[in-house]
């Protein structure tokens, strides 16, 4: 029996699936591994890995009707058969002993964690300036935000934050208590409502900054401002079907965002963009 299963949701980006599946197979557990892909929607390249399957550990391929990443996660955690599961993105490259460390955790720790593992950008993608402030601002990344809670639990009203299902594991039986939300279409945001649902299901956040990996996924400030435009749109979305979600500016926070997205900075044009999906999706309740 596998003691880690290890679900990947993909669509489309089959070179960069591949690679990551060879950073599984290099694994210092690689024996005690299965890996789960499902497919969001049929891309014939991505099938192709796996019709004459050469892995040498084992993988099972799913394919769901194009929906989203949750509906994709959820087929992965019907299958799995490990009691712990890792959820990684497609183009996450784990280092050899990220799953070893993940279930070293798991298996020191008697009360239900969260494990959140350590990511930072791909050198080989070539990092932009947008991609080094949203990695110090949190904005895609918050570890420098808590750096002072590495190998512990991180407090409970902060860890839904940093629930970041790029990265993350948890018991089996957490995550079928804790399915991921399918009626969210818009990018963001749904890892910190289902961290919320942790939380308040008693499943604690361990932060292992020692279980590292490589995000390869180049963004540029054209990309970054338009993304930040959909997570307003995102939040206020998610807002609108869970009324105690945090993340919408109110009162003085809003105040701060409004002066902030008057000054021609990284973080100025970010809110400001951000402001304006909050009023695209205001405007259309």
């Amino acid at each position: 029996m596998p003691r880690l299963s290890v679900i990947i949701p993909t669509y489309r980006r089959s070179e960069i699936l591949a690679e990551c599946l060879c950073r599984l197979e290099r694994q210092t557990v690689a024996q005690d591994l299965e890996i789960i892909i499902v497919s969001d929607g049929h891309d014939d390249k991505t099938a192709a890995l796996f019709e004459k399957s050469t892995w040498r550990i084992p993988v099972k391929f799913l394919e769901v009707p194009k929906s989203q990443q949750g509906t994709a996660r959820n087929e992965g955690i019907k299958h799995a058969t490990a009691p712990v599961v890792l959820f990684i993105g497609d183009d996450i490259f784990l280092e050899p002993d990220a799953c070893e460390l993940h279930l070293t955790v798991h298996e020191s720790v008697t009360t239900p964690v969260a494990v959140l593992g350590f990511t930072t950008w791909d050198p080989s993608v070539g990092i932009t300036p947008v991609m080094m402030w949203l990695e110090t601002s949190g904005w895609q990344f918050g570890y420098p935000q808590i750096s002072e809670y590495s190998h512990t639990l991180i407090p409970e009203n902060l860890q839904h934050r940093y629930t970041y299902t790029s990265h993350i594991s948890l018991p089996l039986s957490e995550a079928k208590k804790n399915l991921f939300r399918t009626d969210v279409h818009l990018y963001g945001w749904e890892d910190v409502e289902w961290g919320m649902r942790l939380k308040n299901s008693g499943v604690h956040l361990y932060y292992e900054p020692r279980a590292k990996a490589l995000h390869h996924h180049r963004i540029t400030l054209e990309d970054s401002l338009k993304r930040m435009e959909t997570l307003g749109q995102s939040a206020v979305e998610i807002q609108k079907k869970v009324p105690e979600f945090d993340r919408v500016p109110k009162g003085w926070k809003l105040l701060c965002y409004r002066v902030a997205a008057l000054l021609p900075t990284m973080a100025g044009r970010h809110r400001g963009v951000f402001l304006s999906g909050i009023a695209r999706s205001s405007e259309q309740k």
